[in-house]
């Protein structure tokens, strides 16, 4: 008897959704946990311990600190590649790289090495798993990133070797991405970020034009990072978000209209990123919140829980906003 062919394609096994959660918690204990992927301190304060999964941010919390906890479903894997530490559940791929600007010549010398080197990361990952890993979301912390005028900004040196240096990081589109300026005089570049074994959709806010898209007044070459990343498990991975309207700040030097305005332009994401994303709303969001006056901390805090209904506790850091005219930005995770 001839056994007829089976040419269906084999099903892709799904993507469960990336837990994360703000917790005052022992971090030797939290590490301990076979699933954590990641484990983020912010602040000089915070404790590190020498393991590839902890990172300390010099952030400062404006109200309580907390450690923003990653939980994978599988025991965890870590190591180093290079500069590059990495975690891995079989699922998600988090990875950290530090790079010192001055060993490396310019800030813009530094982006270039820091997303050549997660490019590296990415392709060994591919040969040792024998599956890619997709970019979803990227954070570069930079100290003094206002610094300098007009196309000296710090900011816009920065955005140049991003681009120059992203390749590999980009093959599928630009990801989510949040770009803030520490206080803490160290000049290390720190970047850290999410991988998959799936690809994630890209989402623009049609309030706003895509920052790739930005006109040659915001530097001589324009950020590349998506609005947002939709997950395979259909999570919302939100970019720094601003007052930003089109291409132009908007309410200058009043923060509490420029958080209103933040508030529309992330429900315009949520609606853009579907309806299921859309009904769940700030109520299945978590939020960071960076603020360049401390003191505006506790009317910040009090006008979301007046205006995102049901937003859980966000976490509230002291940073500097990548345009002088903007005084909060939010970034954070939805489902």
């Amino acid at each position: 008897m001839r056994l007829s062919e089976n040419t269906s394609t084999p099903a892709v096994r799904a993507l469960s959704p990336l837990r994360v959660e703000y917790v005052n918690a022992d971090l030797t204990a939290l590490l301990a946990e076979p699933d954590v992927l990641a484990v983020i301190g912010f602040g000089a304060s915070a404790p590190l311990e020498d393991d590839p999964r902890c990172l300390r941010i010099g952030l400062e919390p404006a109200l309580n600190g907390r450690f923003e906890v990653w939980r994978g479903h599988a025991p965890v894997r870590r190591g180093r590649d290079g500069a590059v530490r990495w975690s891995s559940d079989g699922d998600y791929l988090f990875f950290a790289i530090d790079v010192d600007e001055t060993a490396s010549g310019s800030l813009e010398d530094a982006a270039a090495q820091a997303y050549q080197e997660i490019g590296s990361l990415l392709d060994t990952h591919r040969v040792r798993t024998g599956s890619p890993a997709h970019v979803l979301r990227l954070w570069n912390y930079m100290d003094a990133i206002n610094e300098g005028d007009g196309d000296t900004e710090r900011y816009r040196r920065f955005c140049a070797g991003r681009a120059h240096g992203i390749g590999p990081a980009a093959r599928n589109g630009y990801s989510a991405a949040t770009a803030i300026g520490r206080r803490d005089g160290i000049r290390v570049l720190q970047v850290y970020g999410l991988a998959a074994r799936l690809a994630g959709v890209a989402v623009e806010n049609p309030r706003q034009l895509s920052a790739w898209s930005y006109p040659r007044q915001y530097g001589p070459v324009a950020p590349t990072f998506a609005r947002a990343t939709r997950t395979p498990a259909n999570q919302l991975l939100v970019s720094g978000t601003a007052a930003v309207v089109g291409h132009s700040s908007q309410h200058v030097g009043d923060t509490l209209a420029q958080l209103d305005e933040t508030l529309l332009n992330l429900t315009s994401l949520f609606d853009a990123a579907g309806t299921e994303i859309a009904e769940r709303g700030f109520a299945a969001s978590l939020l960071k919140v960076y603020l360049r006056n401390p003191a505006d901390a506790a009317q910040v805090e009090r006008r979301l829980h007046e205006r995102a209904c049901g937003l859980p506790a966000p976490l509230v850091l002291v940073g500097d906003i990548c345009r002088n005219d903007l005084r909060l930005e939010i970034d954070g995770i939805q489902g």
